[in-house]
C-alpha cells in the first residue's frame, strides 16, 4: 500500500493496472519553473515536490506511514514548458503549435520510502500530425484538453492526431510504469 500525491484519473488507472494499492492524497504545491531550471529538472523536482508535501502531510495527520509516490508531466516543445491551457485561446494556440510537430513529453517520478528520495525521468516523443483550425477547435469544445499538459490526452480523442509516439506510452499519460517498477526494486518495495 503506497500514498499517490496526485487527483489524476489516469495516474490511479495506471497504479490499478499494475495491481498496486495506493490511497490518493493530491499534494497542493505551486508548480512554476526556476529560472535556471531545465524541463527535465523541473519535472523531476515536482514531482519530488509532491510526494515531499504528501509525506509531511501524513505525518500532520497521524496516518500510517507508507511510501509515497509523486509525478509530474510536463510537455515540453523547442525547449519551452508548455503547461496546461490557461484558457480558449492558449489551449487553441497549444494544438496549433503542435500540429505537425514532434515535441517531448517528460515525466518525472519519486518514490519516498524510510526516509530516502528515489527519483527518475521518462523522456518520450510524440509527433502529431497536420491539424485543421476545425479539428483543434472541436477537440478544445470537447472538453479533454482543458487540464491536460500540452492541452491534449494521449489515452483520449487526441490520439486520432498522433502519427507516432517513441517511448512510453504510460509516461505521456502521466506515470511511466517501466521507470516506477525500477524505482520500487530500488526502494525494496518489489515490483508490481
Amino acid at each position: 500500500m503506497m500514498y499517490l500525491a496526485s487527483a489524476s484519473p489516469r495516474r490511479r488507472e495506471l497504479l490499478r493496472q499494475l495491481g498496486i494499492e495506493f490511497e490518493a492524497l493530491p499534494s497542493n504545491i505551486l508548480e512554476v519553473p526556476a529560472a535556471d531550471e531545465t524541463p527535465e529538472q523541473y519535472a523531476v523536482r515536482v514531482a519530488l515536490d509532491k510526494a515531499r508535501y504528501v509525506a509531511a502531510l501524513v505525518r500532520e495527520r497521524g496516518l500510517a506511514e507508507r511510501p509515497v509516490l509523486g509525478a509530474d508531466t510536463e510537455v515540453v516543445l523547442d525547449g519551452e514548458i508548455l503547461g496546461k491551457p490557461r484558457d480558449r485561446g492558449h489551449g487553441i494556440e497549444m494544438l496549433t503549435r503542435l500540429a505537425s510537430r514532434t515535441h517531448e513529453v517528460l515525466t518525472g517520478v519519486a518514490v519516498l520510502h524510510a526516509g530516502v528520495e528515489h527519483t527518475a525521468l521518462s523522456r518520450s516523443r510524440v509527433t502529431f500530425g497536420p491539424l485543421t483550425a476545425a479539428e483543434i477547435a472541436r477537440y478544445w469544445e470537447s472538453g479533454e484538453p482543458e487540464d491536460k499538459a500540452g492541452a491534449y490526452a494521449v489515452q483520449g480523442r487526441a490520439a486520432a492526431f498522433i502519427e507516432r509516439i517513441e517511448g512510453s506510452y504510460s509516461g505521456i499519460m502521466g506515470l511511466p510504469l517501466y521507470e516506477l517498477a525500477q524505482l520500487l526494486k530500488q526502494a525494496g518495495l518489489g515490483g508490481p
